[in-house]
């Protein structure tokens, strides 16, 4: 198995920000999302594995003042960074494993959108599922975008795990309560399709 870091620098570093799968030019599913449950410009929000999306630029556009973006590859925060150009330092950026990453903070929404299905191995999960529940206020919300169960069997030459709502909350555990979830037919930049399920999850104020 090839070290992930690596695997990662190398994608962004030999390919375009628009030329991966999971490209948007428009991230509309995750900012209906926000809009439908009426985030605040000032919410604490966690893009985790948003290095090149421009995510991050819509949200500043909309006047959110409280941003952080973690990535496993320097290469892709460099890529967002330069994009944004003088807007760049409003951002916090985290060049971070999720599955290594202990949050110094917790934040009102944990966003991920294609990260967590690439964790094939339990042990990974349990560290993401670690980093999570000390990354995420009780009573926060949980977004998140996988591949769904007739989605893709591998994604930038590695295997994935694809989930459906009862899957992913079995996976996550009780700390996380359902509260809405929806199918996407996302399409690549080279036209084929792919099926992703979204899940959002309220944190048990329980903690």
């Amino acid at each position: 198995m090839p070290d992930k870091n690596e695997h990662w620098e190398t994608v962004y570093a030999t390919k375009t920000a628009d030329a991966v799968s999971w490209y948007q030019a428009n991230p509309g599913p995750s900012l209906a999302a926000l809009e439908h449950y009426g985030a605040p410009a000032d919410t604490a929000f966690l893009d985790v594995g948003g290095g090149a999306s421009t995510l991050v630029d819509h949200l500043l556009e909309l006047g959110w003042t409280d941003v952080t973006v973690l990535d496993i590859a320097p290469s892709a925060l460099e890529t967002s960074k330069t994009r944004l150009g003088e807007r760049a330092p409003q951002v916090e950026w985290v060049a971070a494993d999720i599955t290594r990453w202990k949050p110094a903070r917790a934040f009102d929404i944990w966003h991920d959108r294609a990260v967590f299905h690439f964790l094939i191995e339990e042990a990974d999960r349990q560290a993401y599922q670690a980093a999570l529940l000390a990354g995420l206020k009780p009573g926060g919300l949980l977004i998140m975008a996988t591949f769904a169960l007739d989605g893709p069997e591998k994604c930038s030459g590695l295997p994935v795990a694809r989930y459906d709502p009862a899957r992913l909350q079995a996976t996550l555990g009780d700390a996380f309560e359902p509260v809405e979830a929806w199918d996407e037919s996302h399409q690549t930049p080279w036209g084929s399709v792919q099926q992703f399920n979204w899940c959002v999850f309220r944190r048990s104020p329980m903690g």
